[in-house]
């Protein structure tokens, strides 16, 4: 079939290097995406008479595997965080990341105004594109996030908010308007790229496991609240993502890693609610012996 052998050529070469626009392989994420896209125009063209069958349901995509979310631990995330190096807020930055477990787009579009009564309110996000440069959109679940901090990143925010009032006095009118909680020197917003390669840098030097990112810090969060016992419903909305199930998908390995509390608790609870067992009838009392 036409359409298997198109998929094989772009497991293989369907995608280019950024630098020397040479093939290289695309995902199988990123091919059953291309496939879905594909099956959609067609789904309209039958319902519009201009087509009578979907090709794309008779051919084979390929299935993505499984991807499971890397989290640090505690002594990982306080080296991260006593190491931190980049733009001048960067350490900020990554203890907030580990709090919210925001995008890196959502974190770098926050405002001081979004951060209301000890809540941040998740209302956009930072993009760079080529073509427009630095954009600010809708977040990736085009629904606004209302999430809770902690005291101690409360404090945390507010001691950064007095170094950063210290850059807009020095920089004085040229200090650019924006409100941005995390930005440059100037109140510039801080490109999304040179932030995750800052971040990917820092992780090398620390020898931390291959495949550490900024974004494991997000499923660091996640992994935390799961592990605490929060219901995996309320972390897919803390999350942003577009349905439970994908919380699931994703974090299953960690949810799983409760089975035996779960356990533990089943046990006290049938314990607890066990029926009183009925108890003996007594024994019959000896006759009593007649006097001589």
């Amino acid at each position: 079939l036409y359409l298997n052998r198109e998929w094989s050529r772009l497991l293989k070469a369907g995608g280019h290097s950024r630098k020397k626009k040479e093939p290289r392989p695309m995902s199988a994420k990123t091919v059953r995406h291309i496939a879905g896209i594909i099956s959609s125009a067609y789904s309209r063209a039958i319902r519009w008479g201009l087509a009578t069958v979907n090709p794309v349901k008779m051919s084979e995509p390929p299935i993505p595997q499984k991807y499971e979310g890397a989290a640090l631990t505690p002594a990982q995330q306080k080296l991260v965080f006593d190491s931190a190096s980049g733009p001048w807020c960067m350490r900020t930055f990554l203890e907030v990341a580990a709090v919210l477990g925001c995008r890196r787009g959502e974190l770098l579009a926050l405002r001081w105004s979004d951060i209301v009564d000890g809540r941040a309110v998740i209302t956009r996000s930072l993009t760079q594109t080529k073509a427009g440069g630095l954009q600010f959109k809708t977040p990736k679940s085009r629904k606004n996030r209302n999430l809770g901090l902690l005291d101690e990143t409360i404090q945390v925010l507010a001691e950064h908010r007095k170094r950063q009032d210290e850059y807009r006095l020095k920089f004085g009118p040229d200090y650019q308007a924006g409100d941005l909680i995390f930005a440059a020197e100037n109140g510039a917003p801080l490109r999304p790229d040179s932030v995750s390669a800052a971040v990917s840098l820092l992780f090398r030097r620390l020898k931390l496991p291959a495949g550490t990112s900024l974004h494991s810090l997000r499923h660091t969060h996640a992994s935390e609240m799961l592990d605490s016992g929060t219901p995996a419903t309320a972390v897919s909305a803390r999350l942003g993502h577009g349905s439970v199930r994908t919380t699931l998908e994703i974090y299953a390995h960690m949810i799983h890693g409760q089975d035996d509390a779960a356990v533990r608790r089943l046990q006290e609870y049938r314990k607890q609610n066990a029926p009183a067992e009925p108890a003996e009838p007594a024994a019959p009392a000896a006759p009593a012996e007649k006097e001589s």
